[in-house]
């Protein structure tokens, strides 16, 4: 299909990767799909050419004083691309991992609603809950003057409130100003020299502005006018009114200010509801809504030990050492032995040992037949650990001291993360913390409701800013992601929700003439949702923008206006444009994709379930985050599919519940289950293995062979060849990350680091080595006419091959080509992997052990990143590990997998608080027939309605 030139972007003699010199016009304005197989080279065109070469040409419009300091991006390998936009990538890597990030601080939700707060908000008292008030001076002065005419008034200024101390000097200052008389704790007194209070007890002081009748007259209102001036100045805008007679004043602010108490707020900014401000932070926690607190069972773990033995956990073992002497002397003291055990040790000297404490004391010393002067200076285990936590310098000495720590909910304001104040500031009943907790879809649903409950200046004022809210809102609604609240915090996010994040977030910035560029957008997606991300890319594309999105998703490849299938394999095999046009053109190709789409190729149905071996799991009462009070059965020896809509609760169920669980169990994992209340069948499992999407290494040193380590054997074959037995290589030679056969200028990386301060960091080639990590002795070592650098750059298709007589080796690799990554190289840098790459690295890193048949294997969405045909290659692996006996859980929402399994747990009914409950649980061809499943829908169109159920 040809486009109008300036109709479209250009590209010719693409070779980034393993682009094999292609030319392709990609219509502009359009909903472009880029398809294919696993490494076939889709990243290659749309990231690491298009968006790549965007970035490239942005840098070059800064000027050369700038550029001086970025240094400069090289140029894709590429020939020429005309009619590039400028451009924006929405990739899955990119959320911050801030503890401060959060999904209404990147969707700038958060920072309109603080502006709601600060215009349109009622402040009320946090001591009364009255509602606060503030005045002008002049209505002041005119309610004075009306309700207390004719009456015999104080006027004072508050100037120390409940504090203790004996304010010699403040009373001083007050005479220097020419004021006479001061109100102390309720009793009026008149000033003199040298005056003050007993300073252990609290006080609070007032100064007697002024004393009078109030009358209806002239000069009463000058008088007031006069004294209300300096009570302000002199109270720091805040003055009090005593009839005279009466112990009860009445209050008047300038800034809002309770009634009765007179306690008062400053005047609301949007920052006085951020928890990145000082001005709004709860102090205790600095706005991170958490702390770090000592936890007394892990110094003491076991109790029955005495401190001799190492009890004290920090402290290890008795030796000769200050610490030491101390407890000694507290034994003393508190009459305890270090060889006694911990529980016999009185509450009160435990105290001591944990919290400090410091005594002088005499004892009668039986041998010298004196007294003995002791003296305890304990600052204690608890305190040390927590003073070396906040105050350290060492990032290894704070790790230390965190081991002992227990990370809990902020006691001064509950995980709101905010000042006291703030919370008490309120619209329509609701304070910014309870706003911000909400569900986004019940959070919609508050703020259309709210224009009818706001009047006068408070609804002009909200309305402009509740159009921004609620525009905001409907994009992350139409992106599916209702069941997230502005709270959640963004190192929480999956991949697919940062990605459909930041894609509201674009959306809402209306801007036109882009170039967006989308990797995987549907991952932890339901199939119910999918047609709402589809419209919002739609809705990018009618503004004006041009949109590719690199996917597999059956619906979206159909719903494009112009697919690209690259192909026809992966890695050397891949690079050519197969096939393109209108997906109705596409499925008349002869290609892979076309043979899935049209429904020439199928995974087919299982015409048999396994039955298991008749043993379960079972979790009981499960209450975390969305999840109510659930029980759930896992039938071992079959493969379980977890299943819901997103945001229901599945990786709360499985991911923060049962693994945590099972790794503590077989492995003593630290991670913290979410709340439950008992689980039974442990027994009836070797080990638990969770294979997620985490990257197997986050330098350009970790690489696949490295991770399943083939890279070790390898190393041990390399040593054994003539030439390094002569020269005594022993395996460390072989090394990249050890001194010795590496190449220095790079230390092994085989790139160096140009530090970018506020870009991300550029990775260049060593000049010295050329990027192949050892040095000219380490290389001049061959085996088979290749070197061990050789080995490195080989995909694993090749390295198969090449070590097919070497069984150690042979076996792991071919457990990689197994699970569809023959295409990458041995020594590919971790950091370029995808999720679903990297999670099928640690798989082939699993079935290359040696497996007992009852593992517990649990994968999370598996088929991230994977075409149609890749999934099928999955499913053979997943279904020899069942076949073994053992148990495949996988966490997923594509019904190629779904319709494969044997059981289906189906989590919903909706997101969010809409979820937390098993809808049903069964064989696919139960959970098909349950109307209530949003699952069930799309499965019932999977499975043949006519086939019958048979149990193996």
């Amino acid at each position: 299909m040809e486009h109008a030139k300036g109709h479209c972007i250009e590209v010719q003699g693409a070779r980034v990767h393993n682009l094999r010199n292609i030319d392709v016009n990609i219509p502009r304005e359009k909903l472009v799909v880029i398809t294919g197989l696993s490494g076939s080279g889709k990243s290659s065109l749309a990231f690491d050419t298009l968006y790549a070469e965007g970035q490239r040409r942005y840098i070059e419009t800064f000027s050369a004083y700038v550029r001086q300091f970025l240094g400069s991006l090289e140029r894709p390998d590429v020939d020429k691309i005309d009619g590039l936009s400028p451009v924006i990538a929405i990739e899955q890597k990119t959320t911050s991992r801030s503890p401060r990030s959060t999904v209404g601080t990147i969707t700038e939700v958060y920072d309109f609603l603080r502006l709601l707060y600060a215009r349109a908000s009622d402040a009320y008292s946090y001591n009364t809950g009255e509602q606060m008030v503030s005045y002008t001076d002049q209505q002041i002065r005119d309610l004075i003057a009306e309700q207390y005419l004719d009456q015999r008034i104080n006027l004072l200024a508050p100037v120390i409130k409940s504090r203790k101390g004996h304010y010699r000097e403040l009373f001083e200052q007050i005479v220097k100003q020419g004021f006479v008389k001061v109100r102390v704790d309720g009793e009026i007194r008149d000033l003199e020299r040298g005056m003050k209070v007993d300073r252990y007890r609290t006080h609070d002081i007032e100064v007697v502005i002024d004393r009078m009748k109030v009358g209806s007259g002239e000069d009463t209102l000058k008088r007031l006018d006069e004294s209300i001036r300096t009570a302000m100045y002199t109270g720091e805008d805040v003055l009090m009114v005593l009839e005279e007679g009466s112990d009860t004043p009445r209050y008047f602010s300038r800034d809002l200010m309770c009634p009765t108490t007179g306690i008062s707020y400053p005047v609301p900014e949007p920052n006085s509801f951020s928890f990145n401000s000082p001005k709004g932070m709860c102090p205790e926690c600095n706005g991170l809504g958490h702390i770090y607190q000592v936890n007394r069972g892990k110094i003491i773990p076991d109790p029955e030990k005495s401190i001799r033995a190492g009890g004290i956990a920090p402290l290890g073992e008795f030796k000769k050492s200050w610490a030491f002497r101390q407890l000694e002397t507290i034994g003393i003291r508190y009459g305890f032995d270090l060889d006694d055990p911990i529980s016999q040790i009185g509450e009160e000297a435990l105290n001591v040992i944990l919290d400090g404490g410091d005594e002088r004391f005499e004892v009668d010393s039986k041998t010298l037949g004196v007294r003995r002067q002791y003296r305890i200076d304990y600052e204690g285990i608890a305190s040390f650990l927590k003073h070396q936590f906040q105050e350290s310098d060492s990032a290894n000495i704070k790790r230390w001291a965190k081991e002992y720590m227990d990370k809990v909910k902020c006691p001064s304001c509950q995980g709101s993360r905010l000042k006291r104040e703030a919370l008490f500031f309120r619209v329509n009943g609701r304070n910014i913390a309870e706003l911000a907790a909400m569900d986004i879809g019940e959070l919609a649903a508050f703020f259309r409701e709210l224009p009818a409950q706001l009047k006068g200046d408070r609804k002009t004022i909200a309305d402009e800013i509740l159009k921004e809210i609620n525009t905001r809102l409907q994009f992350l609604l139409d992106v599916g992601l209702e069941y997230l609240s502005l709270d959640r915090g963004s190192k929480t996010l999956s991949g697919g929700e940062a990605q459909r994040i930041r894609l509201a977030t674009q959306i809402g910035s209306q801007l036109v003439g882009v170039l967006y560029i989308l990797d995987e957008p549907s991952i932890g997606l339901h199939q119910r949702d999918n047609h709402r991300l589809i419209e919002s890319l739609k809705a990018l594309r009618d503004l004006g923008n041009s949109v590719i999105v690199v996917e597999h998703d059956r619906d979206m490849i159909e719903e494009a206006d112009y697919v690209i299938d690259i192909g026809p394999r992966a890695g050397k095999h891949g690079g050519e444009i197969i096939s393109q046009g209108p997906p109705e053109e596409l499925i008349h190709h002869n290609t892979l994709t076309a043979d899935y789409l049209s429904g020439r190729k199928s995974m087919e149905v299982p015409q048999k379930r396994r039955k298991g071996n008749g043993k379960e799991l079972v979790l009981r009462g499960c209450t975390g985050h969305n999840l109510k009070n659930v029980t759930a059965v896992f039938p071992l020896g079959k493969m379980i599919g977890v299943t819901g809509v997103s945001g229901s609760g599945k990786s709360t169920l499985i991911n923060e519940t049962l693994y945590p669980i099972m790794n503590a169990h077989y492995f003593n994992g630290v991670k913290k289950p979410k709340p439950y209340e008992g689980i039974e069948g442990l027994e009836h499992i070797d080990k638990v293995i969770d294979i997620n999407q985490a990257p197997i290494g986050r330098t350009p040193r970790s690489n696949p062979a490295t991770y399943t380590g083939v890279f070790g054997e390898i190393r041990s074959l390399f040593t054994k060849t003539t030439e390094a037995s002569i020269r005594g290589y022993k395996p460390g030679r072989f090394s990249f990350n050890v001194k010795g056969g590496r190449c220095e200028t790079c230390q092994g990386g085989g790139l160096r680091v140009i530090e970018m301060n506020f870009l991300p960091d550029v990775y260049v080639e060593c000049e010295t080595c050329q990027g192949k990590r050892f040095n000219r002795e380490t290389l001049e070592i061959r085996y088979k006419g290749k070197s061990i650098a050789d080995v490195l750059e080989m995909n694993v298709d090749e390295a198969v091959e090449f070590f097919e007589h070497i069984p150690k080796i042979y076996r792991k690799l071919k457990t990689i080509q197994d699970v569809g990554l023959g295409y990458i190289t041995l020594g590919q840098q971790s950091t370029t992997l995808s999720g679903g790459e990297a999670q099928r690295v640690k798989l082939a890193a699993e079935l290359s052990k040696r497996d007992t048949g009852n593992t517990f294997y649990i994968l999370d969405e598996p088929t991230t990143g994977l075409h149609f045909e890749d999934i099928r290659v999955l499913m053979d692996v997943l279904n020899k590990l069942a076949d073994k006996g053992n148990t495949v859980l996988v966490i997923e929402h594509n019904m190629d997998v779904i319709k494969m399994v044997d059981y289906i747990i189906d989590i919903g009914y909706e997101g969010g608080r809409g979820g937390g409950q098993i809808v049903c649980q069964g064989t696919p061809e139960e959970v098909a027939l349950d109307p209530r499943s949003h699952t069930a829908r799309f499965l019932k169109k999977e499975l043949l309605p006519e086939r019958e159920l048979t149990v193996e």
